[in-house]
């Protein structure tokens, strides 16, 4: 038997880096209980997770391992459990990060390097429209929207892989990954607890596949 919306419960991770507040509120509006906490248990048996992230990509990887978050990933990932990542949670999933010629290794969920954009403008702050595929589950209705970023740093190449579905964005020329959509693992460059009326039909896409 399915459950209502107001049975499902969803974890914001709480690893000391994020607007955790803000993505609290976004996601309480799809109707589901949201717990911010950095318990482990509790993350990991939430119908969904929220990984965000603001700040340098080496200093969030470092808050992320210090409260056990990369294993918690790998086991909700190997569970079939959704995880929704967002900006510099979305970056820390990534192999490797590059900032300021400090090299940061990440959570090799997918490969890729995260680096900074070549952009005359940096960062690239504002609204943005992205190019996701034509059957994403993720863009659902809004593929054609903008949405809000706020970053100077991003992955510009991910391989093809069977089930993974890559969303793009361009900044001053530069294309880079917005958006990834891998088995239970889905992630946004973008804030979409900051992107309005779109951001809000983003979350409730993820919310109906808890």
């Amino acid at each position: 038997m399915s459950r209502t919306r107001a049975e499902l419960h969803v974890v914001v991770l709480d690893y000391g880096s994020g607007n955790l507040r803000s993505a609290e509120r976004a996601v309480a509006r799809t109707g589901v209980r949201v717990t911010v906490t950095g318990d482990l248990d509790a993350a990991r048996a939430a119908d969904g997770l929220v990984v965000p992230g603001v700040g340098a990509f080496a200093a969030c990887i470092r808050g992320l391992t210090a409260v056990g978050g990369q294993q918690l990933i790998a086991d909700r990932r190997a569970a079939g459990r959704p995880t929704l990542a967002i900006c510099v949670g979305h970056q820390v999933l990534f192999a490797e990060g590059v900032e300021h010629g400090d090299r940061a290794a990440g959570c090799g969920v997918w490969p890729g390097v995260v680096e900074q954009l070549h952009a005359s403008r940096l960062p690239h702050m504002g609204w943005n429209t992205v190019r996701p595929p034509a059957d994403s589950r993720l863009f659902a209705g809004v593929g054609q929207e903008r949405f809000y970023f706020v970053h100077s740093y991003a992955v510009r190449t991910l391989p093809e892989a069977p089930g993974r579905q890559v969303t793009w964005a361009e900044h001053g020329g530069d294309r880079f990954v917005a958006g990834v959509e891998d088995g239970p693992v889905w992630s946004t460059q973008f804030h979409p607890e900051k992107s309005g009326d779109a951001g809000a039909r983003l979350l409730d896409n993820w919310v109906a596949t808890l």
